[in-house]
C-alpha cells in the first residue's frame, strides 16, 4: 500500500481532477442522465463541495480518491436545479433534475450518510479505498453519530465485496423500477455500519 494521507477537503486546484475522478467511477450509472461528458465534468467541478469530502493523497500530494457524506448542511453532490440548468440549459437541466431526484436518500439524526467514494483507477486495489471507508467512520465519531450508511448498486459487486469487508451490513434493497432503463441498475443495496 502506499503511502497515505487522509484529510478533509481538496483545493481549488483539485477541482478538476476531483470532478474526472467522479465521472471515471459514476459515469456508468449517471452517463444516460448527465451526458455529453464535458457538460457533465463542467457541472461536477462546480457542485462538488470540499467541506463534506475526505481525500486520500500519496507521498506527493496527489489526489488519489474521496469519499463523499451528506448532512444537513450539504453535500459532496449537493447542487441544485439551478446549477443543472446553467450546465444544460433550462429543458435539459430540468428533465435531469426530476430523474436524478429518484436518486435522492433521506438522512437519519444519528447516521452520516455516504455520498460516493472513488479511487483513481491507477491506484485500486491499493487499500486507498479502505482507508477512505475508515477515515469516514472516524468522521462520523466525531460528529457524535452512530451509523454510517451507503447505498450500492446490484452492477457494483466489487464495491459491495468492500463494504462487507468493512464491517457494513446489508438492511435493505430498493427496486428502481422502470429507471433500471435509464440508470442501468436493477436494485440499490442499503448498507449500513455501526460505531462500535
Amino acid at each position: 500500500m502506499p503511502a497515505l494521507t487522509i484529510s478533509a477537503g481538496f483545493s481549488d486546484a483539485e477541482r478538476s481532477l476531483a470532478a474526472r475522478l467522479y465521472w471515471q467511477a459514476f459515469k456508468g450509472k449517471l452517463g444516460p442522465v448527465m451526458r455529453p461528458t464535458a457538460r457533465a465534468l463542467a457541472f461536477f467541478e462546480t457542485i462538488l463541495d470540499p467541506r463534506f469530502a475526505l481525500v486520500a493523497r500519496d507521498d506527493k500530494g496527489v489526489l488519489l480518491g474521496l469519499a463523499g457524506f451528506k448532512t444537513a448542511e450539504g453535500a459532496l453532490t449537493g447542487g441544485s436545479l439551478g446549477d443543472l440548468c446553467r450546465a444544460y440549459g433550462w429543458i435539459g437541466g430540468t428533465w435531469r433534475g426530476l430523474v436524478l431526484s429518484v436518486l435522492e436518500r433521506d438522512l437519519a439524526a444519528d447516521t452520516l450518510l455516504m455520498d460516493g467514494i472513488f479511487v483513481s483507477e491507477a491506484a485500486r486495489g491499493q487499500g486507498v479505498g479502505t482507508a477512505l471507508l475508515s477515515a469516514i467512520k472516524d468522521e462520523a465519531r466525531a460528529r457524535g453519530l452512530s451509523c454510517v450508511r451507503l447505498d450500492v448498486i446490484d452492477t457494483n459487486s466489487r464495491a459491495r465485496a468492500l463494504y462487507e469487508r468493512e464491517g457494513f451490513v446489508a438492511c435493505g434493497t430498493e427496486d428502481t423500477g422502470p429507471f433500471r432503463y435509464i440508470f442501468g441498475f436493477k436494485t440499490s443495496t442499503k448498507m449500513v455500519y455501526r460505531l462500535p
